[in-house]
């Protein structure tokens, strides 16, 4: 059978140690969702010069021949590099809590682009390095909104008034306006999660 091919751009969501002389991600598209995609590291190659990092947004030439199970790395060129990210701690964290939530659920066809939109978001505002908390939080209520589970209508209104006020400040407030004290929005992010344990079909860990 004829290996299958593949262009597409997506955002390096994990990135494993790397194995007989390969490098292993998990990496999202907005066309086609999660894949697996190894790249070759340790040979200079034009195909494989560009060095592939988590959270990188890299337009793909890939190539299958077990039907799309797994993809090996033709060429990749970087289309955006969010290395600030790694300079703080709270943001790395955060990072990749959220880019193992992204790689832990299948994400429906008709919601992959909204998805892209806001990995890509995320990342700009994860790299400023402000308020990674906040950021955190704002993306994963975003991300269950737009899977079609009704935050608005049903977890919003069993919060106490106070919380429904931080909660709206949270999600509309720009992050340079943000004030909300950390222990606050960790609380808030406790219970939006333990909703969407309780109420959807959203894997948190």
């Amino acid at each position: 059978m004829p290996a299958q091919s593949l262009e597409t751009d997506a955002f390096v969501l994990l990135k494993r140690p790397p194995a007989d002389s390969f490098q292993t991600f998990t990496v999202f598209s907005t066309e086609h969702g999660t894949l697996l995609v190894l790249q070759r590291i340790g040979r200079k190659s034009a195909a494989t010069t560009t060095v592939l990092d988590l959270f990188d947004e890299a337009a793909f030439m890939l190539e299958s021949s077990n039907q799309g199970r797994t993809w090996f790395v033709k060429e990749a060129r970087l289309v955006k590099r969010h290395a600030g990210i790694g300079h703080s701690y709270d943001a790395l964290r955060f990072a990749s809590t959220l880019t193992a939530l992204i790689a832990r659920n299948p994400v429906h066809e008709e919601s992959r682009a909204a998805v892209g939109a806001l990995l890509r978001t995320a990342f700009g505002a994860f790299a400023s390095g402000s308020r990674p908390d906040v950021i955190y939080f704002k993306t994963l209520y975003c991300f269950a909104r737009d899977e079609g589970y009704p935050l608005k209508q049903q977890w919003f209104p069993t919060l106490p008034p106070v919380d429904r006020t931080a909660v709206a400040t949270l999600l509309n407030l720009p992050l340079a306006d943000q004030t909300a004290a950390s222990a606050d929005v960790s609380r808030l992010q406790r219970r939006l999660e333990e909703y969407l344990r309780g109420h959807t079909e959203i894997l948190l860990e």
